[in-house]
């Protein structure tokens, strides 16, 4: 991720209202498995912002609260709230959330293998009623050219191209804020770096607002502004997506930088600290 450089936009939490504030949320699933404890984090208007975090900290079921999908896994938002540009979309449905400008990318991609690359652009473009339909497929062709050159069906697509093109259908929903769950899963590294350039060019030339769930933690600070790191449900850790890759702990458990092989959780750290404002 060398070549990727960090975005140049202002790095730091801004006073204004961010776009997206998640605010001191609670998330259960079958009303007894509690994931999210008090989770909050602020996505402000044109940046990257990175969550990181081990598996099973809840990095994907944040996605879900925030683009409606708990209820298709019988969970919910029991405290707390999800506002996006001011207004509070805890209990509005998925296809509304889509229309105010959310769109979540899902993790394994999620494309229609059985329909062709135009068919799931096109399907993409489902909640609009605009007549540049046609126009914006062209966009999504001129950020992904190779998507272009495939007439047949998506599943026959590799890994990397399906996952260009389950960015490419977010893109047709027309998306203030996208929100991508481990886009980097199961590609090669130079797939990888592909992927990321695209991603960084779309919230550098089209203003798309970018929410990244990411294993990835060195590719994630490299292109992100602003960076939260999660464990059991909390924040355990927020800053600049530059201190985050200074930070000697997050540089130990995420950066494979570390020499002490005992540490595997911020919690075990006597020095560490919450931040207050997350409690």
């Amino acid at each position: 991720m060398a070549d990727v450089a960090a975005n140049s936009a202002p790095a730091a939490q801004t006073a204004a209202e961010p776009m997206l504030s998640v605010n001191n949320i609670e998330v259960v699933y079958n009303d007894v498995i509690l994931v999210l404890r008090g989770f909050s984090l602020h996505v402000p208007k044109g940046q990257i912002v990175a969550l990181l975090g081990p598996n099973g900290a809840g990095k994907s079921t944040t996605l879900k609260a925030i683009s409606g999908l708990l209820k298709a896994e019988d969970g919910e938002i029991t405290r707390g709230d999800v506002r996006f540009m001011g207004s509070r979309i805890n209990d509005i449905e998925p296809d509304r959330i889509v229309r105010r400008g959310i769109v979540q990318v899902m993790e394994g991609r999620g494309i229609v293998a059985d329909m062709t690359v135009l068919e799931n652009l096109r399907l993409g473009a489902y909640t609009r009623r605009d007549g540049h339909i046609k126009s914006d497929i062209e966009r999504v062709f001129h950020y992904f050219p190779r998507l272009k050159e495939r007439k047949g069906l998506a599943g026959y697509l590799s890994g990397g191209e399906q996952q260009m093109l389950a960015i490419g259908r977010a893109l047709m929903a027309s998306p203030k804020l996208m929100l991508l769950d481990e886009p980097s899963m199961g590609l090669a590294p130079a797939v990888m770096k592909e992927v990321f350039a695209i991603i960084q060019k779309l919230n550098r030339e089209l203003g798309v607002t970018v929410l990244l769930v990411e294993q990835n933690a060195r590719a994630a600070l490299a292109l992100a502004h602003y960076g939260y790191i999660m464990e059991q449900g909390k924040v355990v850790l927020d800053g600049t997506a530059a201190a985050l890759r200074n930070n000697q702990d997050v540089k130990e458990f995420y950066l494979g930088q570390g020499e002490r092989e005992e540490r595997r959780s911020f919690k075990n750290l006597k020095s560490f600290k919450r931040r207050k404002r997350w409690l």
